[in-house]
């Protein structure tokens, strides 16, 4: 019981610590350099809420510097007595170095940068980053850590889950490329939804995925045990299972321009692979002029009006394919005219066999006209 109570007082806490694994960047990383090689080529990566004591994120951009053909790496860390949850120890790495200072140590965020040959050995990587103090605790909100986003180029991290829109909103007012790593839920929040529909953010290469993070409290469930263990990792070292995350951002990625194969709605009706779509077919919705589409391979591709469909369809949306209308649900539904259901709600619903319900969450799309 103690074990997952550390667990449970996490969650209450909002503790933001999640660990990405080095595998899990690497793959992502790798769908950007596949559609353009020097997609950082001669560019300054700033990598924020990143500790490279901890985090993978700085250690895989500096073991690839000179393969990207990086400018420079600055990456910084949130000091430990600002975060949720103290229970931390400096690790060797600091304690070890000309730098450490036993009270900064606790109260300062750090700031790591790759830039140069510091050993001399003629390769630039992770054993040649500088490391030192920032002047107050390295808040991504600070101006210290403000001045390092404008110089950079690009920024890639993996904020606290629990100020994602207040760092997307950081991230944009820069006007600066970036890849980051969110719930995917947060498609649902109007300032990022309405981003994705002015193509001003769109989902990266991974998308409703479920990832190990590694984090500073256990979880002992079996059914995380089990995942953890199937991707490789040891569930007693802390690792625990996310599921329905995305990466967002505004590089471009091959997946995004690849068009849906699709079957007309006649075809989907005789040969579709769902039960539900043979014996209902496609039902219109009660209080908003839409076609319910319950899974992504079954949009029919001669229908011209609005769908709902699933939002897993934007890890495969095509932006030259369809266009994104709003979400079926919420202010951004009540915007749209959709009224209110039997729930008394602002969501979307459909009448099946006599009995009103509402699907689980939808997005509203059209074909765009050729």
């Amino acid at each position: 019981m103690a074990r997952n109570s550390n667990l449970g007082a996490a969650k209450n806490a909002k503790n933001d610590e999640f660990y990405t694994q080095y595998a899990d960047i690497q793959k992502e990383v790798n769908a950007y350099l596949e559609y353009n090689p020097d997609v950082f080529r001669g560019k300054t990566i700033l990598l924020p809420c990143d500790d490279p004591e901890w985090s993978n994120f700085t250690k895989f951009f500096a073991q690839n510097f000179e393969e990207f053909g990086l400018k420079k790496l600055i990456s910084t860390s949130f000091a430990p007595e600002s975060k949720t949850i103290k229970s931390w120890q400096p690790t060797l790495f600091e304690t070890e170095n000309p730098n450490y200072d036993k009270d900064k140590s606790k109260t300062n965020g750090k700031i790591f940068i790759l830039e140069k040959d510091v050993n001399n050995n003629g390769i630039i990587d992770y054993d040649d980053l500088e490391w030192n103090y920032l002047e107050g605790n390295g808040d991504f909100r600070s101006n210290e850590v403000k001045k390092l986003r404008d110089e950079a180029d690009i920024i890639i991290t993996n904020p606290p889950f629990s100020l994602f829109i207040d760092f997307m909103d950081w991230v944009q007012d820069s006007q600066k490329k970036f890849i980051i790593l969110g719930r995917m839920s947060a498609i649902h929040y109007s300032k990022i939804f309405t981003r994705i529909k002015t193509n001003d953010i769109w989902v990266g290469y991974g998308f409703n995925i479920s990832l190990v993070f590694k984090t500073p409290y256990e979880n002992n469930l079996e059914a995380n045990r089990k995942f953890v263990e199937s991707q490789g990792y040891n569930p007693d070292e802390n690792y625990v299972k996310t599921p329905a995350i995305a990466w967002f951002t505004n590089i471009e990625h091959g997946r995004r321009h690849q068009p849906l194969q699709l079957m007309t709605l006649s075809d989907n009706l005789k040969y579709s692979k769902h039960e539900e779509i043979k014996k209902y077919g496609y039902i219109k919705y009660d209080n908003f002029e839409a076609l319910d589409v319950p899974y992504t391979d079954a949009i029919p591709s001669d229908y011209d009006g609005i769908m709902g469909v699933p939002d897993s369809f934007l890890g495969k949306y095509c932006p030259e394919q369809f266009e994104l209308i709003g979400i079926g649900s919420g202010e951004l539904a009540k915007s749209l005219g959709v009224t209110k259901n039997y729930r008394g709600r602002t969501d979307i619903q459909y009448t099946i066999d006599g009995t009103p319900k509402c699907p689980y969450s939808r997005i509203l799309i059209r074909k765009k006209q050729n």
